[in-house]
């Protein structure tokens, strides 16, 4: 385990967001460690494993893994794994030992999922969300609060969420409690998580630079192109990552298709 992942927080260190400092004061003001972070022009690596998995590669060396089973898998094992309880695609009970950090996206106790670390140069939270209830790989159509999470993740100045297995749309609370995001990635089958129409809304809404479809099955981009409107480009890649800095963010929204999606 690298010590650098596992260093103590003093109370006077919480971690706090910089992506929600930003959306919740005036246009433009981004606070100084941010900018600091932004003026470093750190890139990231965002590469699409398979289904909702995506792997974050950091400036320090963190490897991040969405959505992690353990199925999807591409170069080394990563440090930091999100999951949600959705079917077995999306979660495991028993991940590889040699992960240092696994983040449940449902809370263990009977209680929502609380997340708000920093490991490494990654500061990682989470926005709860309610999701159906599955038996095996079957929806009985029961909900259960709070039991999936957005999980966002701050790093080298941008900021970085995964909508997870998303079912319903998002109140106003949520998108506050989200923040700004640079770039956000997508659920888009239109039927085991939500409609089309459903998550273009809220894809319209975040209005992040960068969109990552994840999680399509059959469905044709040219549908989701078209209901989430006009003011978003598209860019169709041949390569499955995705190296990106704040300095290299799209003018435009745009919607970057990875080979595999």
């Amino acid at each position: 385990m690298l010590s650098w992942l596992i260093a103590p927080v003093a109370a006077e260190d919480v971690p706090r967001s910089e992506c929600l400092a930003i959306s919740q004061g005036a246009p433009r003001a981004a606070p100084v460690n941010l900018r600091r972070a932004a003026n470093a022009a750190d890139e990231i690596a965002i590469t699409y494993g398979g289904h909702s998995t995506y792997y974050i590669d950091t400036p320090a060396g963190l490897r991040i893994a969405t959505d992690w089973s353990g199925a999807y898998r591409t170069g080394r094992l990563p440090d930091v794994v999100t999951m949600n309880r959705a079917h077995s695609t999306h979660y495991t009970l028993f991940p590889d030992p040699h992960i240092a950090h696994v983040l449940h996206g449902w809370g263990d106790d009977g209680q929502p999922a609380k997340i708000a670390e920093r490991i490494g140069d990654v500061f990682i939270r989470n926005v709860t969300t309610d999701i159906r209830r599955y038996w095996g790989d079957d929806s009985s159509g029961e909900m259960i609060k709070d039991g999936n999470s957005i999980f966002i993740f701050e790093v080298a100045g941008l900021c970085i969420g995964h909508l997870g297995h998303l079912h319903h749309p998002l109140d106003d609370a949520r998108f506050a409690a989200i923040g700004r995001l640079d770039v956000v990635m997508v659920p888009i089958d239109g039927t085991y998580t939500m409609s089309l129409d459903g998550v273009s809304e809220i894809t319209r809404r975040l209005r992040a630079a960068v969109v990552l479809p994840m999680h399509r099955f059959a469905t044709p981009l040219e549908e989701f192109m078209r209901r989430i409107g006009q003011q978003f480009e598209i860019d169709v890649r041949t390569e499955r990552t995705l190296r990106i800095s704040r300095e290299t963010l799209p003018g435009t929204p745009t919607v970057i298709i990875l080979d595999g999606v």
